[in-house]
């Protein structure tokens, strides 16, 4: 094997190791989140999505959002809120 075999398989091992190193980071932060603790239903309401943790929104907390994963992410900011409003979160979908 030549030096420039061997750079190039030791460079495809180190992103391979970059790669799964940062996979393994997102699956233990999301396992510290309040939604893999509380699992909120997700349900389509209107145009928006709702991630609900209780029995009704008078109730429980909930985070709505354009898509799942912004409902998810605006129900983790409304579980740190002291009062655990609402929150709706308006990004626009790209």
């Amino acid at each position: 094997m030549d030096g420039n075999t061997e750079q190039n398989i030791s460079h495809a091992a180190w992103v391979a190791g970059e790669a799964a190193r940062v996979c393994f980071e997102r699956i233990e932060g999301y396992h510290a989140t309040w939604a893999a603790v509380l699992k909120p239903t997700l349900a389509k309401d209107g145009d928006m999505w709702c991630a609900l943790h209780g029995d009704d929104l008078q109730v429980g907390i909930a985070g709505f959002g354009p898509t799942p994963a912004h409902a998810l992410q605006a129900f983790e900011v409304a579980m740190c809120r002291e009062n655990g409003s609402h929150i709706i979160d308006r990004k626009p979908v790209k």
